[in-house]
């Protein structure tokens, strides 16, 4: 019987993914027009918008149940560092079980406390332009397409 409930409870947590993925994903171009920023949102599934925040360049969304969240946000990089030379910077955990680097950007994911994590940063002139997502790891799966259009929509 508990483990009936557990397996509704899992099958219902994954609902409103599953919903958004099997229909129409309503997508929303956000942009950072200071730094050149700008990247397709899946708005239909990061329903509530914080805004941008007020005299910084990024902005925060989440799903309506705060499972998950994205940020999209430009970091100063006034040395125009290469972005290999950037995320060693930005001190990244040892556990990283992806990463890729090229000229361009950096790409790096993980999971902590039961959640993925996946960064990917743009090089751009004074800038790394970036996305940040977090999401239950359970449900990777769910997220592989949606994580994917946005991390190569990431223009600069």
């Amino acid at each position: 019987m508990c483990s009936g409930r557990r397996l509704a409870a899992i099958v219902l947590s994954f609902m409103p993914l599953a919903e958004a993925t099997a229909a129409s994903v309503e997508w929303r171009r956000y942009a950072i027009p200071a730094t050149g920023l700008s990247v397709d949102v899946p708005v239909s599934i990061f329903e509530e918008d914080r805004g941008a925040t007020e005299g910084r360049l990024e902005r925060h969304l989440f799903t309506k149940d705060y499972r998950a969240n994205l940020t999209i946000k430009s970091f100063p990089n006034p040395d125009n560092d290469s972005p290999a030379v950037f995320l060693e910077k930005m001190r990244p955990p040892a556990d990283i079980q992806y990463r890729r680097v090229t000229p361009k950007f950096f790409a790096v994911s993980g999971v902590l406390n039961g959640h993925t994590w996946y960064n990917r940063c743009n090089r751009a002139k004074g800038f790394m332009n970036c996305v940040l997502i977090n999401y239950p790891a359970a449900e990777e799966r769910q997220w592989d397409a949606i994580v994917t259009r946005i991390s190569l929509s990431l223009a600069k």
